[in-house]
C-alpha cells in the first residue's frame, strides 16, 4: 500500500505513538485525522504534520463519549471524503494490583479501552463498508496474549480486543476491508506515567522496561509497514516479544520466566 492521499484517523495521537504514526504517516503522503482529549496538542501535532505537506485535521474525541463517534466520522468524511484507515490507538494502561482495584477503575479502563474503541469501528465501518475499502487497526499489547502483574484490567481490556477484532475480521473477509492488531511491547513513551493506579489516579512513574523500550518513532515505522504489507498481526518491540512466542510453545518455561520479571 501506497499511503498517499489515504485518510488515516489516528486516536490518542495527542503524543506516544499516536503523535508518532501522525508524523510518520504525513511523512509518506497521508492526510491525517487526528483525535484525543488534548486539544493544545493536537494542534502541535497537526503544524509539525503539515510541514511535512500533509493535510492535517484536529478532531478532539474522548473515547468514553462514543455516542458522539458517529457524528465525528461524519465530519471526516465531509473533510476527506472517505475514511482508508482508522487505527485505534488511544487507550489507557493501569498499575495496581487487582486484589486493591476497585471495580469502578475496572469499569473505567474497560469502557476506554475496549468500548470506546470498538464504538469507533462501528461507526467508521459504515462507510468503509459503503466505498468497498478500508482498513481498521487496533493497538493491542504484549499483555493482550498473557497476563502480567500490575495489570490486570488492562490485560483484560487488550484480550478483548484481539476477540472482537479476530472475529470482525472473519465477518468482514469479503467486503474489501482488512483488520490488523498491532502488538507492542515496551515502547518509550508516557504510557506508564499516565497508567491508573488503584486510586483512579495517574500512577505519575516511568518503568524501567519503558524507558528502555524501542523509540515511539521506530515503533510507528515498523507498524505503518506492517499496515502496508496487509499484515494480520503486527509484533513491535524487541527480546520482550520471545515472550509470546514462550508463552504459545513452552507454557511451562513462559510462567517460570514471568514470576521472575520486574512488573514495571
Amino acid at each position: 500500500m501506497d499511503f498517499t492521499n489515504k485518510t488515516i484517523w489516528i486516536t490518542g495521537a495527542s503524543s506516544g505513538i499516536g503523535e508518532a504514526l501522525a508524523l510518520e504517516a504525513a511523512a509518506q503522503g497521508a492526510n491525517v485525522v487526528l483525535s484525543a482529549r488534548n486539544e493544545t496538542k493536537l494542534i502541535q501535532v497537526q503544524s509539525a504534520c503539515k510541514k511535512l505537506g500533509s493535510k492535517a485535521m484536529v478532531l478532539p474525541l474522548d473515547l468514553a463519549q462514543a455516542d458522539q463517534f458517529s457524528t465525528l466520522a461524519e465530519q471526516v468524511i465531509r473533510q476527506f471524503k472517505q475514511i482508508d484507515i482508522l487505527i485505534n490507538n488511544g487507550g489507557i494502561s493501569q498499575r495496581s494490583l487487582a486484589t486493591e482495584t476497585p471495580i469502578e477503575v475496572d469499569r473505567k479502563i474497560m469502557e476506554i479501552n475496549f468500548f470506546g474503541n470498538i464504538a469507533l469501528t462501528k461507526a467508521v465501518l459504515p462507510f468503509m463498508l459503503a466505498q468497498k475499502s478500508g482498513h481498521i487497526v487496533t493497538i493491542s499489547s504484549i499483555v493482550g496474549k498473557f497476563g502480567f502483574p500490575l495489570r490486570s484490567t488492562y490485560s483484560a481490556s487488550k484480550h478483548a480486543l484481539h476477540g472482537f477484532y479476530e472475529t470482525l475480521r472473519a465477518e468482514i473477509k469479503d467486503d474489501n476491508i482488512q483488520v490488523s492488531i498491532v502488538i507492542p511491547g515496551r515502547i518509550k513513551t508516557q504510557v506508564s506515567v499516565n497508567a491508573i493506579s488503584k486510586d483512579g489516579k495517574a500512577h505519575n512513574q516511568m518503568d524501567e522496561g519503558q524507558a528502555d523500550g524501542l523509540s515511539a518513532e521506530a515503533c510507528a515505522k515498523k507498524i505503518l509497514k506492517g499496515i502496508a504489507r496487509g499484515k494480520k498481526e503486527i509484533l513491535v518491540g524487541r527480546k520482550e516479544l520471545l515472550l509470546v512466542h514462550i508463552r504459545r510453545f513452552m507454557p511451562w518455561l513462559y510462567y517460570r520466566i514471568v514470576n521472575k520479571i520486574k512488573p514495571t
